[in-house]
């Protein structure tokens, strides 16, 4: 996801702030509920001052198409939806 994000101009990154650097998933994402698994599919998007809402919608244009390819390319997602959905 990072890679093709990154293909298009989008800086992300993976877990939070707190855990960069480390392969242990957020504490606060964990403190929330959320199964280790899906905590570690964290993606962090950051906006500051010099973002516009034409770049928030160029993310909201680009992120669900690269979503909908990864979970095309995944045998679990495409399982999961065989058995009953998924979750996430």
């Amino acid at each position: 996801m990072l890679l093709w994000l990154d293909d298009e101009g989008i800086c992300a990154s993976t877990g939070s702030a707190c855990t960069s650097g480390s392969l242990e998933p957020s504490h606060v994402l964990l403190a929330t509920g959320l199964p280790v698994e899906v905590s570690h599919g964290s993606l962090r998007l950051t906006l500051g001052d010099a973002n516009t809402d034409k770049d928030v919608d160029f993310v909201l244009e680009v992120l669900p198409k690269v979503v909908s390819r990864l979970r095309d390319m995944s045998p679990l997602y495409q399982n999961s939806k065989k058995n009953g959905g998924c979750n996430v």
